[in-house]
């Protein structure tokens, strides 16, 4: 069994049920409704879409990426079912590739959903696109990087409440270190030192800069970083547990 066969299945399950589809329409109700009226897109005429639209999302995935990934390995564990993929000829990280492709599909599904707006603001004015994509990408990532972290919390736990209280506040936590009113407070409170380290802790500055614009090596190396050390973690955690 591949991570191909697993990544079919485990998509097929998520459209097989209300999950997918309800996830998406709210990630849809909460990122549009935002724009249009916290972003007041009418009123502000911004056709760059970077706080009109895409500063959004991060704070709509940190609530509702864990709603997806909650499940990938709790539900394994509490039903058994993970004991049995030992017996399958399937390597763990061929399930733990195929699991997170299939929840980031979904995302991915969510966020082209999203074009509309796209065409919208090409109609009624003269975006830089360039621009818009490279948002596209952070807001892509951002959602990657918190499922990631939700699939390293749901191999620690069985119980998907649990698994989905801890990984919203990690995410709060990972998403709040670089955003500008936090910093402006700790600023007052640690050194200068301490700050940079806390800021380049957190995702909130590698999205900005992708949000507005800029394609840096180091923003690409963070998010793959993060979500290659949440992946690699639980794989060692799942393979602890099948021994």
């Amino acid at each position: 069994m591949s991570s191909c066969t697993i990544y079919k299945r485990e998509l097929s399950s998520y459209f097989s049920q209300p999950t997918a589809y309800a996830i998406i329409v709210i990630f849809l109700l909460f990122s549009l409704g935002l724009t249009f009226t916290f972003g007041q897109f009418i009123d502000i005429g911004d056709a760059s879409l970077e706080w009109t639209f895409l500063f959004w999302h991060p704070w709509v995935y940190m609530l509702l990426a864990p709603a997806v990934g909650m499940k990938l390995w709790s539900d394994e564990q509490r039903t058994g079912t993970i004991e049995l993929l030992g017996t399958f000829p399937v390597s763990t990280w061929s399930a733990i590739i195929g699991k997170y492709l299939a929840a980031v599909t979904v995302w991915l599904i969510a966020l082209a959903l999203t074009f509309p707006i796209v065409l919208t603001v090409n109609y009624l004015g003269d975006p830089d696109n360039g621009a818009i994509l490279a948002g596209y990408i952070g807001s892509f990532l951002v959602c990657s990087t918190f499922l990631a972290i939700t699939m390293l919390v749901s191999a620690c736990t069985r119980d998907q409440v649990v698994c989905l209280i801890v990984s919203v506040s990690i995410c709060v936590l990972v998403l709040l270190c670089g955003y500008d009113p936090v910093t402006r407070v700790l600023a007052r409170i640690v050194s200068p030192g301490v700050l940079e380290g806390i800021v380049s802790f957190g995702v909130w500055d590698h999205f900005s800069s992708l949000n507005g614009g800029q394609f840096r090596l180091q923003d690409l190396v963070w998010f793959g970083s993060i979500i290659t050390a949440c992946l690699l973690g639980t794989s060692a955690i799942l393979s602890a547990k099948r021994a």
